[in-house]
């Protein structure tokens, strides 16, 4: 399937894309991720691997429509909520 990516058009099909990824861990996903063969990738990780392309020449918006149309699941990260860990001199200075 054609499709476009930094105004680039690329002829991809969703085996190429699963058999480009599997040989790369996925990083931690903080925006939009995408699930191939099980694992989630972040979006512009998938982008960066399947175009040879900086990451800064495409959006993560064109890759999830890319990697959409290809038949693959994309999804917003969940947010990362840091531990609530109480600081040893909180009840001392009473705040």
């Amino acid at each position: 399937m054609r499709v476009v990516i930094a105004r680039f058009p690329f002829d991809l099909t969703k085996s190429e894309v699963e058999h480009s990824m599997s040989s790369h861990t996925p990083e931690p996903v903080t925006g939009v991720g995408v699930t191939i063969d099980g694992r989630v990738y972040p979006v512009m990780q998938v982008g960066e691997v399947i175009t040879r392309q900086n990451r800064r020449d495409f959006t993560a918006l064109e890759m999830r429509r890319a990697l959409t149309r290809l038949g693959f699941t994309c999804h917003d990260a969940r947010p990362v909520t840091p531990p609530q860990a109480a600081r040893a001199d909180e009840d001392v200075l009473g705040w």
